[in-house]
């Protein structure tokens, strides 16, 4: 607390607090646009925030994240097309319930639901973090390289699709992480005689190629220039304490994964809500009522997303770990402020470390104002003319990749991974592996390297240190499990 107060003034000063309205209704309307969302505001964010104080940068990415994450039920409540992947499962109730005519109810539950998962996930976080950066002390190179490494695995297995694509998807990563100077000696690999990339690949204009510019031409191509027209009424807030208190069980149950799956490496919102959603329908007396405009679901899949929020920066602040690629993006901030994420940043930076829990609190309690007080106006957001805001979010990437490095090959290197963006697509591989090894790539060769150069028995600290071997024996079981899972589950079928 004594950290918490003095991070909320530095954020109640006029300049800070008008750029927090700003980006969180701006927020808002990327989550509501299908085909935009938070994240992709942040990375559009990112390269301006170069030339700004880091307070102030933080307050603008963390608030339109805030409003992206909270924003895409818009959409998938009023027209059926979910504003993020985050809101997928949200269609599923909240637009049944709109076409019956209890449009004002869905969006209220959207709206109190996010609200909810949001600002209890980040007090937890603030108290949580602490704790686990203390543990995270005590740890060697052993322990963090066979963290990342199940890290990775995790994010490999449970990303959408075959593990053995998510896995290449991973290498990928790795391999463009590799690219440049050696962290330990120095030496130049895989620069093909070029000294543009003997300083390795910049975070920025991957970041801005693989996030913004690959969705754009990707809807560009499948031709997402219109929107539906939604024509529900909206007459204030169709909320009352009895939706809350009958689906209780359900919202603190979907609270509780959603923080879990925040805070597992490269996881995130968009699994969140899915799993979240399956399991509240799985055990509820009213399951055949899912999907035909349960309130249940609505709260289950809003609740969820939106916890996952205070779940993600739990490991980003305390084991520099992004928990999605949001906080992927937010790690690659601090790393252009010259500050490192990890174990000793919350003891370094304390004053930093609350005004990224207060402002997301802030930025919670700003959004739900915003969607409450101006839930007659969502049908509006759905007629922005999407097609117009091709040329300038390209215009922002390319800018934003030129400003990371006053380099004209980083405009190159942004339309490169916009290139390899748009591949990864169309062979269905899933990009947050290959974000989050690249992100990490660097610290898994060197934890690696320290940890055999520390002792005169190579590899075996790795497997004879309890925690170490805990977290491998993690990587080998997430990886082997969705492949030993379908025989298992033939198996009990033909039983």
């Amino acid at each position: 607390m004594s950290h918490f107060l003095p991070a909320l003034g530095a954020l109640l000063e006029p300049k800070i607090f008008v750029l927090i309205l700003i980006c969180s209704f701006a927020g808002i309307v990327f989550g509501a646009i299908p085909g935009l969302s938070g994240g992709m505001g942040v990375s559009l964010l990112l390269p301006l925030t170069f030339g700004m104080d880091t307070i102030t940068g933080f307050a603008m990415m963390l608030s339109m994240w805030v409003g992206g994450v909270s924003g895409g039920f818009i959409s998938a409540t009023l027209i059926g097309i979910p504003g993020a992947p985050s809101s997928i499962a949200t269609c599923y109730d909240a637009y049944p319930m709109s076409q019956r005519g209890e449009t004002s109810r869905a969006l209220s539950i959207g709206i109190f639901g996010s609200f909810f998962g949001t600002a209890v996930s980040i007090i937890i976080a603030a108290i949580v973090c602490p704790y686990v950066a203390k543990l995270a002390i005590s740890l060697g190179p052993w322990e963090y390289f066979s963290l990342c490494l199940c890290a990775l695995m995790l994010v490999s297995s449970l990303s959408r699709g075959n593990i053995f694509k998510a896995l290449l998807s991973a290498l990928l990563g790795m391999f463009f992480a590799m690219i440049g100077t050696s962290v330990m000696d120095g030496v130049f690999r895989f620069t093909f005689g070029t000294t543009y990339l003997k300083a390795g690949v910049d975070m920025v204009p991957m970041m801005l190629g693989t996030f913004a510019v690959a969705q754009i031409a990707m809807d560009y191509a499948k031709g997402r220039q219109e929107l539906p027209q939604s024509n529900a009424k909206i007459k204030g807030v169709g909320l009352n304490l009895k939706d809350f208190t009958q689906n209780i069980v359900v919202i603190i149950k979907s609270f509780l994964i959603g923080l879990w799956i925040g805070f597992l490496p490269g996881m995130g919102s968009g699994i969140s809500n899915m799993i979240a959603y399956g399991q509240a329908k799985s055990g509820h007396k009213e399951a055949d009522q899912f999907g035909k405009g349960h309130p249940g679901g609505i709260w289950a899949s809003e609740v969820s997303n939106n916890a996952s929020v205070g779940g993600a920066l739990i490991p980003m602040i305390t084991l520099g770990i992004p928990g999605d690629g949001t906080t992927a993006l937010l790690m690659t901030a601090l790393m252009v402020h010259g500050l490192q994420p990890g174990p000793m940043f919350i003891t370094s930076q304390p004053k930093l470390v609350y005004v990224i829990f207060a402002c997301v609190l802030l930025s919670a309690i700003v959004v739900v104002l915003m969607q409450t007080l101006g839930i007659r106006w969502f049908p509006a957001m759905l007629k922005i003319p999407y097609h117009y805001l091709f040329g300038v979010i390209l215009i922002i990437c390319i800018a934003g990749a030129f400003a990371s490095q006053n380099n004209i090959i980083t405009i190159f290197a942004a339309i490169v991974f916009g290139a390899i963006g748009i591949l990864l697509n169309y062979f269905d591989l899933p990009n947050a592996p290959m974000i989050l090894t690249f992100v990490l790539g660097s610290k898994i060769e060197e934890y690696f390297r320290k940890g055999i150069s520390y002792t005169d028995k190579g590899i075996m600290p790795f497997i004879t240190r309890p925690v170490s071997l805990l977290f491998l024996v993690l990587a080998v079981l997430s990886v082997l499990w969705p492949m030993v899972k379908p025989y298992i589950k033939k198996k009990q079928k033909a039983e």
